[in-house]
């Protein structure tokens, strides 16, 4: 056996040759990620759960009967998503995009989310907990000492028992403020700091749905993290959930945003309250919102905790199978069943936004025309994955169940569209 016995000289190329070797490796084996911010979300989405195949074509088949007699064909102009462990069940295009153009719905179409914006905001903030930048029980006057509602905390802006009123209704004061403005995040703060409107109620003694609880968190994610809110979203969440056709809308977005429609066609104009986000104006398409639902089943993008946290009912003054955690509505039935949800209305947007948690099954529809039976169809669809007891009262009345205890007036989900007024009929020969 022949031994090599290398010089000085070799074994200094030999050295710089490994230096070199594992330097490039190193490099070729450092992922995208590794580069981002040590606070940069970091997430890869989970492949589909296993489903019998037997079993999907039965549910697809359900759901196909089931949606036909309900919506499909019935005055129904929108989208709609079922899912269950990831996989699609069902999935309908149905209508257009604008009805006065006529262009067809696509699976990239997005719709304005209304109050379904709600849970998105609701993730930021505990985020940025995760993050350790901000605590749930943080005083709201530690971001924005000059607010005059002492007593309140993240949380209570989160869950709705904060007692700040709605700013729907203290802005839409003709004497006050100027109607041909859209109102902004900032101008809801102003408003507030010059007219101080009376709080509802002292703060953490019950519930009353109030839109200006999820401006003021968006505020306090911009002022936390010194982005504004559409970017810390698109950057933080939608990006790297790789929700490609969804946005924050700003009045910058009006002429890419999809338009909405009364019951009877009618086009809806945007009106003075277009412009705050927070508590609405995300848009976002079924398939993006598929994505939203299975990052919050991994654990890798809000540890467990957090999310248990959010999925906790807060405000059990009254008895009822309905209540509201951390941006998330809750049906909590006596047998034990929990759908995690939000619904929304804006105009003529309709989203509902179900998650099934037993059954990992989820439940998207998302409409640009006016059309009470979504939520009705939504609501009943749960029975088809498990014993929800749903009955056809149980649907878009039961969403204000505890608002109906509340001396304020309802969120204006609650409304009706008013009918659009009459044409007057042309009298030839005056």
């Amino acid at each position: 056996m022949v031994y090599f016995c290398p010089n000085t000289a070799h074994l200094k190329y030999i050295f710089y040759l490994l230096a070199f070797s594992v330097s490039v490796i190193s490099c070729n084996n450092s992922s995208p990620a590794a580069a981002q911010p040590a606070d940069s979300l970091q997430f890869t989405a989970s492949e589909p759960g296993a489903i019998a195949e037997k079993e999907r074509k039965a549910l697809s088949q359900k759901l196909e009967t089931f949606f036909n007699e309900r919506l499909i064909g019935k005055g129904f102009n929108g989208s709609i998503l079922v899912a269950k462990e990831g996989n699609i069940l069902y999935e309908k295009y149905e209508g257009y995009r604008d009805l006065r153009k006529k262009d067809a719905l696509t699976d990239t179409t997005a719709f304005h989310l209304a109050s379904t914006s709600k849970p998105f905001t609701g993730m930021a903030i505990l985020w940025l907990v995760q993050q350790g930048k901000l605590s749930l029980d943080d005083s709201v006057q530690k971001f924005f000492p000059a607010l005059p509602y002492p007593g309140v905390s993240v949380k209570l802006l989160l869950n709705h028992r904060s007692g700040i009123p709605n700013y729907v209704y203290f802005m839409d004061d003709k004497k006050l403020w100027d109607k041909s403005r859209f109102v902004t995040n900032p101008d809801v703060m102003a408003f507030i700091y010059q007219h101080k409107p009376p709080r509802s109620f002292k703060p953490d003694t019950r519930f009353s749905y109030s839109n200006t609880n999820y401006v003021l968190l968006a505020n306090i994610v911009e002022k936390v993290t010194g982005k504004p809110f559409p970017e810390f979203l698109k950057e933080n969440l939608f990006g790297p959930l790789e929700m490609n056709h969804t946005y924050v809308y700003t009045l910058a977005d009006s002429s890419r945003s999809t338009h909405s429609f009364d019951a009877r066609g009618g086009f809806w104009k945007d009106d003075f309250l277009e412009g705050t986000y927070g508590d609405k104006n995300v848009y976002s398409t079924p398939r993006d919102m598929l994505k939203w639902d299975q990052a919050l089943y991994t654990g890798r993008f809000i540890r467990q905790s957090l999310l248990d946290s959010a999925f906790t009912p807060y405000s059990n003054e009254t008895k009822s199978i309905h209540n509201y955690g951390l941006g998330w509505r809750l049906l909590m039935l006596p047998n034990g069943k929990k759908v995690v949800y939000h619904f929304g209305r804006w105009h003529g947007f309709t989203p509902a936004f179900a998650r099934l948690v037993d059954e990992k099954a989820t439940i998207i529809i998302l409409g640009n025309k006016f059309n009470r039976n979504i939520y009705n169809s939504a609501h009943k669809a749960y029975d088809i994955f498990g014993a929800y007891l749903q009955d056809e009262n149980d649907g878009e009345e039961a969403e204000n169940v505890q608002e109906k205890q509340s001396p304020v007036k309802k969120s204006p989900e609650a409304k009706l569209p008013p009918p659009p007024p009459k044409k007057p009929v042309s009298k030839k020969g005056k």
